[in-house]
Order: C-alpha cells, then structure tokens, then sequence
C-alpha cells in the first residue's frame, strides 16, 4: 500500500506509516515516554508558581497526537509510572506525586483525547490542530489546576494564580507550533 493510500485513509495517524508491529508500537511508547522526560527537563521557573514552565505538555501532546490514543495513553503511562517510581524525568528532575503531579495526570488523559482527535483527521490542518492543541491543555489544567490547589494548600483563585494564567501565552506559542508542525508533517508524507 503506497503512502498517500494509507494517509488518505480515515484512523490513520503519523505513527501508522511506519511498518507495523510489535516491536514498533513498543518503541513508539518507549520513545515517546523518553521525548516527555528530556522534554520536561526543558524549564524554567515561575515566580510564585511551584508549577515550572517546560517542553513537557507540549511533547505530551505530540506524542498522543502522531501516536494516537492507544500508544500515546501507553507512553504517557509509561512516563507517569516511571516518574512515580523513582526515575528522575519529571520537570526540573523531580519525580514522586509532587504538587504538580495533577498535570501529568492530565497529560495522560489529554494524550487519549488529542489520539482519538487525530485519528479522526484533526492533526491534518492547521486550523484544527491549533483546537486540538487548545482542548489538550485545557484537559490538562482541568486536571493539575485542582490537584496543585488540593495539594499546595491554595484556595481556587490561587492555584488559577499560579497553575494557569503564567502558562496561557506559552500555551498559544505551543499551539502555533503544532499547528505548522503536524499539518505540514501530513503534507511531506503525501508527497513521496
């Protein structure tokens, strides 16, 4: 099957081009829990916030996006067990259930959402991308917002404070990126 049949079936994501099997799928959720860890290492702290700026979300989002939800849900479980047993890939090399461990429970469920909305062709313009990037993170701070207010000990207003509003401008930034990003990944491949 050539290429540009298989990118113009519908339930195809990036990761479907690649030969199938086993050992592939397993290396995608290998390497896409490894691309979140070296990802979450990119930070920079926030004043005020125990929540640091990182790549983390972002290479969530790829990876449930080119994965799709099956695989992308596994990498990031992956990531999530992992860094809750000692592997020190969380932002800032932190690891454990810390105050901002609600966003990488997000992540996980952004991952299976973002999946299904690339099967589904959202990957494939950049107009849906950009939503699709956008309903992500909001997934995510549905989920860490609420955790970090549990957890740190801050009212509602505060954990928005300090797990949200510092983070909307880079989110956009995120979101601009992919949406250049998948789309013109899908347009390379349906020209070999």
């Amino acid at each position: 099957m050539s290429t540009a049949s298989v990118t113009a079936r519908p339930g195809v994501v990036l990761a479907d081009l690649l030969p199938s099997s086993r050992v592939r799928d397993a290396a995608l959720v290998l390497g896409g829990a490894a691309l979140t860890g070296v990802a979450a290492q990119i930070a920079v702290p926030v004043p005020g916030s125990p929540v640091p700026v990182t790549g983390q979300t972002f290479a969530a989002l790829l990876v449930g996006t080119t994965l799709g939800a099956r695989r992308g849900v596994a990498a990031l479980a992956l990531y999530a067990a992992a860094g809750l047993a000692g592997v020190p890939w969380f932002a800032q090399g932190s690891f454990g259930a810390s105050v901002s461990f609600g966003y990488v429970v997000g992540m996980l469920l952004a991952a299976a959402a973002v999946g299904a909305l690339a099967r589904r062709g959202a990957d494939r313009s950049p107009l849906r991308m950009a939503g699709t990037m956008l309903l992500g993170e909001a997934i995510i701070y549905a989920v860490g917002v609420p955790y970090l207010a549990l957890t740190a000990h801050m009212s509602a207003t505060a954990a928005v404070a300090a797990g949200l509003t510092p983070f909307l401008i880079g989110d956009a930034l995120k979101a601009a990126l992919a949406m250049g990003a998948l789309p013109t990944a899908w347009k390379l491949t349906n020209k070999s």
